[in-house]
């Protein structure tokens, strides 16, 4: 049964990870009437965040249906809480679960901007734009105290370097100073995500994230600076917020998006049991429903990691889904010219026996 006493999370439990054979526990209803005999009603769940120190924090991927081939995340875990991420499974590498433990124990890089300088001034770097967000998000809360993703974004505006930004968070206003600069040299884009444009929806998907206001506004101060904008329809999910395509794309349109992709939902590892207890709690009446057409876009399945078509699916309904998504997209101008970045501009950032002659 789905643990319900977790107020603006978005995973319903907490199971451990399967994937390693981590081991498993089961607590019992006689364990915990005992525990709360004696200690009282637990404490209220808490954020941790936790340091880590790798030693390189460009990631590379070889992906074919990948739009980028390197990216950097400042950190693991998020406390957006999206029900659906897809990165949720990569938290058992640290022997914790996919559920609540990705949402409330986090990991911070503070390394990160002084590791990316190093990477970009080796003679062996070749340039080509590098991805935020691709696994985690960027502009999740804890960037407003810790600031590495700005940290970064320093380092690659003194070395005109290219790069997107993809996030669910209006915070990414807050670093205009340093991205609107970059963008009149054709340096960055930035992608937003809408999922749906209902607030209590939005609320439910993805409880911590900003609202869909907040995020439409976020678009209209990035556009009027003259950043790039593109909006991320994703995921959608069948029965809980398909309805509202049409209606999402006009509105990211007139907030001065001027490209959009849109993404059915998927549910990789243990994304899949997540999302179902999720779905029993907040849409018991058409948890079936939701289910049945997710497996009609995937090949009777619950997930299709292949390349290319996990990010399409397959079937009428994904083909329906895409129809609909390609109209609303010519009747209000969007995708009428692609974003390209610059690579030419780029300069290696100095060294330290640079800087000992520099007699600027």
């Amino acid at each position: 049964m789905a643990d319900q006493s977790r107020p603006a999370r978005g995973a319903t439990h907490n199971h451990v990870s399967r994937r390693f054979n981590l081991p498993q526990t089961e607590q019992d209803g006689d364990w915990l009437d005992a525990r709360h005999a004696v200690d009282g009603d637990p404490p209220k769940l808490r954020t941790t965040v936790t340091v880590e120190t790798p030693r390189t924090i460009i990631t590379r991927n070889r992906s074919p249906d990948v739009p980028f081939d390197r990216s950097i995340n400042p950190y693991r875990g998020c406390e957006h809480g999206c029900i659906y991420c897809f990165a949720r499974p990569s938290h058992a590498f640290h022997d914790l679960s996919p559920g609540i433990d990705f949402e409330t124990r986090l990991f911070a890089k503070p390394d990160a901007a002084a590791l990316l300088k190093a990477e970009l001034a080796k003679p062996s770097y070749r340039c080509a734009p590098i991805a935020f967000g691709t696994n985690t998000d960027p502009y999740q809360p804890i960037e407003r105290t810790w600031h590495i993703t700005r940290d970064c974004l320093a380092v690659l505006a003194q070395a005109n370097h290219p790069l997107t930004i993809t996030t669910k968070s209006d915070r990414v206003v807050r670093d205009i100073d340093l991205l609107a600069p970059m963008a009149a040299k054709g340096l960055v884009a930035v992608a937003l995500s809408i999922t749906s444009l209902d607030a209590k929806v939005s609320m439910t998907v993805e409880p911590r994230a900003p609202s869909p206001a907040k995020r439409l506004a976020a678009m209209r101060m990035l556009a009027d600076t003259g950043i790039p904008v593109h909006a991320s329809i994703a995921p959608v999910i069948p029965g809980i917020t398909d309805h509202e395509i049409e209606h999402i794309v006009e509105r990211v349109a007139l907030a001065g998006a001027t490209t959009a992709t849109i993404l059915p939902v998927r549910l990789p590892w243990e994304v899949a049991p997540l999302f179902k207890a999720w779905l029993g709690t907040h849409f018991p009446d058409r948890a079936t429903r939701v289910m049945a057409a997710i497996n009609s876009m995937r090949d009777g399945r619950e997930n299709d990691p292949a390349f290319f078509s996990r990010m399409r699916g397959a079937g009428p309904l994904a083909k329906l889904l895409r129809t609909r998504f390609d109209k609303a997209c010519t009747k209000h101008g969007l995708n009428q010219h692609r974003i390209s970045l610059r690579s030419d501009l780029f300069r290696p950032p100095a060294g330290p026996q640079a800087e000992l002659f520099d007699l600027g």
